[in-house]
């Protein structure tokens, strides 16, 4: 499988396995029920990211199944922001951009 298929197709899975996972879950990622935390969307997936880089830290193997939480995670983190796009421009510094324009 040449590259650029290879990257759509991993993509259009991941695409698929979340919204699988929203089914099953619910939207408790990104609306989560607060009953014990209170923090905000984006705080309970970081620590959600924290505690599989943890398990992977701690684990003889890297396993498929870790890969895909973790990109799913960084998926939910970017829309949790509000990071629908890509702007390659959005973390300069605004000195940064005048010395572009």
């Amino acid at each position: 499988m040449e590259t650029q298929e290879a990257i759509e197709t991993v993509t259009a899975n991941m695409c698929a396995l979340l919204k699988h996972k929203n089914e099953n879950y619910g939207d408790s990622a990104l609306n989560p029920t607060r009953i014990f935390s209170k923090s905000d969307a984006s705080a309970g997936i970081l620590i959600r990211l924290d505690d599989k880089m943890s398990r992977i830290m701690n684990s003889d193997e890297l396993r498929q199944n870790d890969v895909w939480d973790v990109m799913g995670y960084l998926i939910l983190l970017s829309i949790s922001n509000g990071w629908f796009d890509y702007d390659e421009n959005e973390n300069s510094t605004s000195k940064e951009r005048k010395n572009e324009d």
